[in-house]
């Protein structure tokens, strides 16, 4: 009996050792996943805010990100957001993805050390193929918007004040039951540790799904980057602390509540002030 317990119990600290092992591998891509982006991120802004953008009538300037220079294509100019797009949503996005990936981790670590990594893999495309869909539609929206703002100078000047009522509308929307049952969707996710197939489909559909809820989870907070600054750091690094908090604090919906505290403050703020005689 004792010898053979002898290689199970060996067969069990070789299991859990390949399982540390592989638990660290997963943390580390993270890491870098993480560094990277954001290093790129913050180059690319500070390479953009160089020009300072466009000067526009009233008193604005439009980023660089919805332009299209001279020697550009159509498509030339769309590729290059969304690779930019993809490069911010990995730095901004990867804190709060975390958890839920490592759910997914756990969740399939049964089926072995290398191909867990490959399903990990599958479920990270499955999530960013999501925002890139989003990234290409606020291209989309932005590019004519911007392009009207262009030769409408009515629309120009009254695209401050339209910025500052999307972060008013974005505040309050934190405090709705449409953001209550979002977020804890995407809370659950980053909890829930139930069993998952191991195959290649069922990753990337784990990972549309989360890409799918975590869109619509925050964005109410996206849309107050892109109208205040798709390309600002400082906006960049408030919303993906909004977003990062409200998803794993302990008490998740208090914290989405005072987000929306701080922006229907931000949002009052800046109309009052844009309203005030000068």
């Amino acid at each position: 009996m004792a010898a053979a317990a002898q290689p199970r119990d060996f067969r069990f600290a070789q299991r859990r050792a390949s399982y540390r092992a592989a638990q660290g591998v997963f943390f580390g891509v993270c890491a870098l996943l993480f560094a990277a982006s954001a290093a790129l991120t913050i180059r690319l802004c500070t390479a953009m805010s160089v020009t300072r953008g466009m000067p526009m009538t009233g008193g604005w300037r439009m980023a660089m990100a919805w332009m299209r220079m001279p020697s550009q294509s159509w498509p030339g100019a769309a590729a290059s957001f969304l690779g930019m797009w993809v490069v911010m949503m990995a730095a901004m996005m990867t804190p709060s993805l975390v958890p839920m990936l490592y759910r997914f981790h756990q969740a399939v670590g049964a089926s072995g050390r290398l191909r867990l990594g490959r399903l990990t893999a599958l479920a990270a495309l499955g999530y960013f193929f999501v925002w890139s869909v989003f990234g290409m539609a606020a291209y989309v929206l932005g590019g004519a918007l911007a392009a009207a703002e262009m030769r409408q100078p009515v629309l120009s000047r009254a695209a401050p004040i339209a910025a500052d009522v999307v972060v008013l509308v974005a505040g309050v929307l934190q405090f709705t039951a449409w953001k209550a049952r979002c977020l804890g969707c995407c809370r659950e996710a980053s909890q829930r540790g139930r069993a998952l197939s191991a195959g290649a489909g069922a990753a990337v559909r784990y990972g549309l799904r989360l890409g799918v809820q975590c869109g619509c989870c925050c964005a109410n907070l996206m849309a107050i980057l892109l109208v205040m600054g798709i390309m600002d750091l400082r906006v960049m690094a408030g919303v993906t602390a909004a977003i990062t908090v409200e998803r794993l604090a302990p008490a998740g919906e208090r914290a989405a509540r005072a987000v929306g505290a701080v922006a229907i403050g931000a949002g009052l703020f800046q109309i009052a002030q844009a309203a005030a005689p000068r």
